[in-house]
């Protein structure tokens, strides 16, 4: 008798588990974007940062608030970051005067220097605007430990909405479409 009323309570512990996992998995299921894993919401103020540009002139995020702003962490020896490249430019050459882009190179000073990321940058021929965090305080701020990582930031220095790792040109699009819809 005992082992049958032992058997009943996992049984019920069990499908209560399993209720209440299928109850969580609906509502984050369904608060998530349908596609590219981006999800808009009403995020924190984006973090202010310096970082420096080819001539070693320091810039901030801040000088950029006013418009729009996607912010990618890379480096030139990430293959993912490779790779997605070249739809940043392309995004950048369209929408450059609307949207302003923050490609934001994680220079360690060993790994990647700015010699090698600019010679990576000259060697494809992208002209989107390159900045160098050469203290790592900028991706710090923004927890950007996995590269590539973006940031969708509104005009107002919202934080709309991210992605940890490569994005195609479909979700950039996607990204930049919910700042200018702001």
């Amino acid at each position: 008798m005992k082992s049958k009323k032992g058997l009943l309570v996992i049984v019920l512990v069990l499908v209560a588990v399993l209720i209440g996992a299928g109850i969580l998995y609906t509502r984050l299921g369904s608060t998530l974007e349908s596609n590219a894993g981006l999800q808009e919401q009403e995020g924190p103020v984006a973090p202010d940062f310096q970082v420096y540009d080819l001539e070693g002139n320091p810039v901030s995020l801040s000088q950029f608030m006013g418009k729009p702003i996607v912010l990618n962490f890379w480096a030139s020896w990430c293959g993912p970051c490779q790779m997605e490249m070249p739809d940043f430019n392309e995004a950048y050459l369209e929408l450059g005067d609307e949207v302003q882009f923050l490609m934001i190179n994680c220079t360690d000073g060993s790994r990647e220097t700015v010699e090698t990321a600019d010679a990576f940058i000259q060697s494809k021929g992208y002209s989107f605007p390159v900045y160098f965090d050469q203290d790592g305080a900028a991706a710090y701020a923004y927890s950007a430990y996995a590269l590539p990582t973006t940031y969708f930031i509104d005009a107002s220095g919202i934080v709309v909405t991210k992605s940890v790792g490569a994005i195609s040109a479909k979700t950039l699009r996607l990204g930049i479409d919910m700042l200018l819809d702001r």
